[in-house]
């Protein structure tokens, strides 16, 4: 195999995770790879053979997996609450009786009006005030307030 095959296909391969992580966005799922393609590209440069290389692939890769994983669990584990999350723990007052059997019941939030449905399926009357422990889609599941 001439000098420069290898050397082409690290550079492809290094182009090629680059390719599939800036497609994948922020997950991290390849830039292992293509950094130890890169690495496997210079032992390819330094004339090392193919076996070296391939060894310096999978090994790298490795490495560089463990040595970044308490970086990407930390990145990962961020979660930022979105704007109905927030809504989770406040006080609403029910506007419409709530009962599940008939999947009826409204609250009102923060001048918003919700459907809302009862979390342990119990009825709650209209004017007690309730306490939000889920959003489901557009619906707020709430208990009445201790």
């Amino acid at each position: 195999m001439p000098e420069t095959v290898p050397i082409i296909i690290w550079a492809l391969a290094f182009v090629f995770f680059v390719i599939c992580e800036v497609a994948n966005g922020a997950a991290l799922i390849s830039v292992w790879f293509a950094l130890a393609a890169l690495i496997s590209m210079f032992c390819a440069i330094a004339k090392l053979s193919f076996i070296v290389q391939c060894i310096v692939f999978v090994v790298g890769s490795i490495i560089l997996l463990i040595l970044t994983r308490p970086l990407v669990k930390k990145v990962a584990n961020k979660t930022v609450p979105t704007n109905y999350e927030l809504d989770v723990g406040k006080t609403a007052i029910v506007t419409e009786p709530i009962d599940n059997t008939m999947s009826k019941g409204r609250v009102k939030l923060d001048g918003t009006n919700w459907a809302a449905r009862s979390a342990d399926g119990s009825e709650i009357e209209k004017g007690v005030p309730v306490t939000v422990v889920k959003v489901d889609s557009a619906k707020l599941i709430v208990e009445k307030k201790k």
